[in-house]
């Protein structure tokens, strides 16, 4: 059973990492070409091209996405479980 601090971490996490790879990804895309992480220069030095977002500003995203996990599973390794998550039950042999 998910309750709202579940819903939360999920949609956040996912979300970051989500902004990081796909949609940072696809705007590179649309953007156009040079495909390069860094920046391009010509023989002067002069920088000719870049790209739209930085490579630490994507990595940035996609950690914070697994620093929320990594919150998210201290999280539910400290919380200790309901009452009606425990099963089993104790039954008297003969």
């Amino acid at each position: 059973m998910t309750d709202i601090i579940d819903k939360a971490a999920m949609a956040l996490s996912a979300g970051l990492m989500l902004l990081g790879i796909v949609v940072m990804g696809l705007l590179e895309i649309l953007v156009g070409a040079p495909y390069s992480p860094v920046p391009i220069t010509n023989e002067a030095g002069d920088v000719v091209a870049s790209p739209l977002f930085s490579p630490q500003l994507r990595t940035g995203v996609v950690l914070a996405g697994l620093a929320v996990l990594g919150l998210y599973a201290a999280y539910k390794v400290v919380t200790p479980l309901g009452e009606e998550t425990r099963t089993g039950h104790e039954t008297v042999a003969d």
